[in-house]
């Protein structure tokens, strides 16, 4: 009985303890995804928090905020380089 007890107790605070971690703050998950990115050598994009319903441009990276908002990541464009000068103008 005390072992059906235990198995119970155990699938049923699992769950719970999986759901209190998923609520993480949207800064905070922000600066953990930036943190990889920086690690593996990404330049020259942006992280976006917009709400779950937004329809931004980017790929989702994460939900925060109990998935009420959501990380968009984009890649920025490259500067475009001057334009060469035409040699036949003075």
């Amino acid at each position: 009985m005390k072992r059906t007890f235990l198995i119970v107790a155990v699938a049923l605070f699992v769950p719970a303890c999986s759901y209190a971690q998923g609520a993480k703050p949207c800064e905070e998950l922000k600066t953990e995804i930036a943190a990889k990115l920086d690690a593996k050598g990404v330049k020259g994009y942006s992280l976006e928090i917009v709400a779950k319903d937004s329809d931004a441009e980017g790929k989702v990276v994460g939900t925060c905020e109990a998935g009420s908002k959501k990380i968009l990541y984009s890649k920025k464009a490259a500067a475009d380089p001057a334009p060469a000068k035409d040699p036949s103008k003075p």
